[in-house]
């Protein structure tokens, strides 16, 4: 201690520590999985096929395992690859997810189960796994779920993806409650964010215009979810656990606040 304030160190070293970032090959993930590798960890990220490039940074690369994580025999077998090649587990991030639009009248079951299995049974798959290792550890470890804003305001289109979401920030919670103090469970709410595909999700902009109706005037990019994800795994964080952080930019704007900034109509005669 100094001048009363406790030293903990560099919080985004993460050398010597091992972490998996499940959907950790494109987008999110993939930003994820390269902020851990520029931090100093040893970082796997998985999927169900091998992808044509692994993220990399200051010349390290991911490794990869193949895993389709929501069967509970490969989650397990993610985690023990993990650990035999590190020999510890520190961070797991379960960012693996997403859904395309369907018509909640007329959506199969299937589809309804596919959604939830991604989004909901996988993370906990996951975690069930990884917490048997981190709470051997003497360091103990951190989970990370990244959510979305869909959980606390819906949009049409969204019903089982939003059902899966509001389930993954209630697990969060419980885990939490669970696994203290060994193991750490916090949520990330992540926003509107511009990806590779951002064209395909807000239109030929890009975004551009979506963009106006976040108070920070701008969509979330991918780096914005990892620099939240290494302060969540952090020795900064020691004490947030169950938490929900939001990344996203305030929110959006309501509506009746949109229709007030509009410019009045000119006035025309009859």
């Amino acid at each position: 201690m100094r001048g009363g304030t406790v030293q903990l160190g560099n919080p985004i070293d993460f050398t010597g520590r091992a972490v998996i970032v499940t959907g950790g090959t494109n987008g999110i993930g993939a930003a994820i999985a390269e902020a851990f590798l520029s931090a100093g960890a040893e970082v796997v990220v998985c999927g169900r096929t091998t992808p044509a490039a692994l993220p990399s940074s200051g010349g390290r690369q991911a490794a990869f395992v193949t895993a389709d994580v929501r069967d509970p025999a490969a989650a397990a077998l993610l985690v023990a690859a993990t650990v035999q090649r590190s020999g510890r587990l520190d961070v797991l991030v379960n960012n693996a997810g997403g859904s395309p639009d369907a018509d909640a009248a007329t959506v199969s079951p299937r589809f309804v189960e596919k959604v939830v299995a991604l989004n909901l049974l996988a993370p906990f798959y996951v975690a069930q796994a990884a917490n048997l290792v981190m709470r051997e550890q003497p360091e103990g470890g951190s989970v990370i779920n990244i959510g979305s804003v869909s959980a606390h305001d819906p949009q049409p289109g969204t019903a089982a993806y939003s059902a899966a979401k509001a389930g993954l920030l209630g697990l969060t919670r419980a885990l939490a409650l669970e696994w203290a103090p060994k193991v750490r469970v916090n949520h990330i709410t992540a926003g509107l964010i511009r990806t590779a595909n951002a064209t395909a999700l807000y239109g030929e902009d890009g975004g551009a215009a979506v963009a106006g109706i976040v108070p920070m005037g701008r969509l979330a990019v991918p780096a914005d979810v990892a620099h939240a994800c290494l302060w969540l795994a952090g020795p900064h964080s020691s004490y947030v656990n169950g938490a929900d952080l939001a990344v996203h930019g305030g929110g959006e704007i309501p509506a009746r606040e949109l229709a007030r900034r509009q410019p009045e109509p000119p006035f025309s005669s009859p």
